[in-house]
Parts: structure tokens; sequence; C-alpha cells
């Protein structure tokens, strides 16, 4: 049997996927090809992985994932035949066809192997790991997406944070170094840290740097503001016109030079909606649209180890994550820490699970219900974000999608 297919990925499908075809092999007593698309399509990534499995549904070889591959293997057809001579449901299955009138196309003439002929070498058939298929499918998703939309060149705000350093590295690896710009927007609640930060990994990544301060056009905003604002505390609302300037900055370099601009905002942040509209929300493709924050630092990680050498800083790693729009501010301040917030996420976007069975897992029923309130209220948002890579099995957009006018709720 022979099976094309464009079968799209998630982090965990390829396991499922063998384990299926394996089970079709077996059962119809027949050795199954598989051969799978490789490449993205907006936010779709078909990973290869193309496979062999014999009549016993036992691996005969594998293709390489992520990239195009040409596998051969010797197949011994004379075994499937003596295997199917000796198995009462296929012929079964054969008197049904012959009272139907089907008939079955023999292909004669296969050629037999010389007796001096070798057999072909055994393939390095294993698997890769999880971090690795999903950096992967990351780099090739953000890569196809691209170059397939006639661009060449990327640009990306660098906060001097964990999400913008992986979104470079991602689009270093897809495009090379000098198809990526980062550039970086200090304003008067940045720290010296954050600005070094985001100039070191430039410099470890090779890529073209910029420095674009904003705190004398966030004054000229305020200014301009002020007879409006008269009266009224200082809230989100001067947080977010910062978001918003570097996002009119990041879109005329775009306009200007060509680039695409890559958005940096993780799943965590996107499901819960902190992020900013026409502002860290402004771009043409979001790398890290379908990445939970938590699984940010495992793949920033990666990345460092991969290389043998820090790309990242590791200052990255170990300051507090904060949106530095006012003074000593953390993003714990506004969410539940990532690693208690990211289950949650999980257990409702993905899983489809309720309060009840949340709690279950040992969460308190209060916070359950303020992250599902807050899922639901910013679907108006994710509705206006650019596409981004799917790696897991339900991403938010085309996934999953709620009415934005819904008054329903279930507690």
């Amino acid at each position: 049997m022979i099976n094309i297919s464009a079968s799209p990925y998630h982090s965990g499908k390829t396991i499922a996927r063998e384990k299926m075809i394996s089970t079709r092999a077996s059962d119809n007593a027949a050795i199954v090809a598989y051969c799978n698309l490789v490449g993205g399509q907006d936010e779709l990534v078909f990973d290869g992985g193309s496979v062999i499995f014999d009549q016993k549904g036992e691996l005969i070889v594998r293709g390489k994932q992520f990239e195009e591959d040409l596998v051969l293997a010797d197949l011994d057809l004379e075994a499937v035949f003596r295997m199917r001579l000796h198995d009462p449901r296929i012929r079964r299955e054969r008197a049904m066809e012959e009272e139907r009138g089907l008939r079955k196309i023999e292909l004669l003439g296969h050629p037999r192997r010389s007796k001096r002929s070798l057999p072909l070498p055994k393939r390095d058939s294993k698997p890769m790991d999880r971090l690795s298929e999903i950096y992967s499918a990351l780099v090739l998703g953000t890569g196809d997406y691209i170059r397939k939309n006639g661009f060449h060149t990327v640009l990306i705000g660098l906060s001097g944070g964990i999400d913008s350093a992986l979104t470079a590295a991602i689009a270093v690896d897809a495009l090379g170094k000098k198809g990526v710009v980062g550039v970086a927007m200090p304003s008067q609640y940045s720290s010296r840290e954050s600005f070094k930060d985001a100039k070191d990994l430039a410099k470890n990544l090779g890529i073209k740097f910029l420095s674009i301060p904003i705190t004398e056009i966030f004054r000229t905003y305020l200014k301009t503001l002020s007879p409006s604002f008269r009266g009224a505390k200082p809230d989100v609302t001067e947080e977010n016109i910062q978001a918003r300037i570097r996002g009119n900055i990041l879109m005329a370099l775009s306009n200007k030079y060509g680039w695409l601009v890559l958005t940096t905002g993780n799943k965590s942040e996107m499901s819960v909606g902190y992020c900013t509209l026409y502002g860290d929300m402004a771009g043409g493709y979001a790398v890290l649209k379908d990445v939970p924050k938590t699984l940010v630092y495992e793949l920033a990680q990666y990345k460092n180890k991969k290389e043998g050498k820090t790309i990242i800083p590791m200052n990255v790693f170990l300051k507090a994550p904060s949106a530095e729009l006012r003074p000593n501010q953390k993003d714990e301040d506004s969410l539940p820490p990532y690693p208690v917030l990211d289950p949650i996420l999980q257990a409702y976007v993905e899983e489809d699970k309720g309060v009840e069975e949340i709690a279950k897992m040992g969460f308190e029923k209060r916070l359950i219900k303020e992250v599902i309130q807050m899922v639901d209220r910013n679907e108006y948002k994710r509705r206006q974000s650019p596409p981004g890579v799917k790696i897991t099995h339900r991403a938010l957009g085309k996934d999953r999608r709620l009415p934005v006018t819904n008054k329903y709720r279930n507690f």
C-alpha cells in the first residue's frame, strides 16, 4: 500500500501516526509505504517523516523529519505473499471480491535480487526528541511563510526578554543572519540590563541591530493627550501607548524597507489577552503564538545546548518576566505564575476541561474561574492577531474560535 499524505504536524503526533500505520500494515498483511508532505503553509507545518512498515507492522525505514528526503528500502514481497497465503481473512476477502467482480492488478516480472548485489545499508531511523521536533517545526513554518510570501528579511522588536530572544533565534535558523534585523526601543522604564541583553543577543546571533529610543515620543504623546486626560489617573492606558509607539515604529520600518515584522507574543499571553492591540500584536507572523511560556524557556535552553554556547544570554533566563511599561512591573502582578497558569490553560483551551475537572488537578476554583474569564473575554484580540505556527493539537485561531459576542457562562 502506498499512502501519499499531507498530514499536518503537532507535538506528539509522530508516535500516534506511526502506531496507526503499523496497525494498518499488520491488519492487512501488507507493506505500507507512507509518504508525507514537507513544508509550511500559513499556520500548518507538514513534517515529512515518511515511513515504511512491513506486513508484521514492524518499521523498515523512517525518512527525515522537517526536510525533504529520498527513502530507499529493500522489501521482501515474497514474505508478504507467504503470509497472505496462510491468512484466512485474506482468503475470505478475495472470495468476496470475486463475487463482486473486482479484479486486482498483479505486478508481474518483479526483478529478483542478484546473489551478488548487497542489501541497502541501514539508516539511522531514530525519531527526534520532543524539543528538537518542536523547534524544527517552528523554524520550518516560519521560514516557509516568509519565503513563500515573497519576503527576504524580517524585523523583530528586541525587548531583552525571553520571547523576543527565542523568536530571533528561530528566525536566524530559518533565514540566516543576514535576513534578520533586531530593533531595541527603550523607554524610561526599560532597564539597562534589558537593553544590554538585547544588544548581546543580536551580537551572538550576528544580526543587524538598531536602537530607537521612545522616551521623547512617549512624552509628546502624554503632552498632546494631557488636556483630554485631565483629572484621570495614569493606568494601563499609558502602558499601552508605549506598546503602540513601538508597534508604529516597527511598521514604519516594515513599510520603508519591505521587512516582515515578526510578533513575539506566546500562547500564554495570547490566551489571557496579556498583549496590546496595535502594539506588540502588530506584525505579519506570530512565531510563538502556539508556544506556552514555560515551553518558551525550554526551547531557549535547548537552543543554547544545541549550539554548545550561549546564544541567548543567561540573564534572560534569570530575570523575572516583565513588559517594563511601568516602574518595577512584573508579569506576575497581573497573571498567576506561568508554571501555574500554563497547566490551567492547557486543560481549558486544549483539552476542553471545565472548572470541576481542572479543580481535580489541584488548582483553586477561584483562580480557575479568573483564568477562564480572561481567556473568554479576550477572543476579540485573538481574532485580530496574525497567523502563527501550530505546534499543539489545538492552536488559538482556526482550531478554537468562540463567538466574541457571548454572554454564556457555566459558572
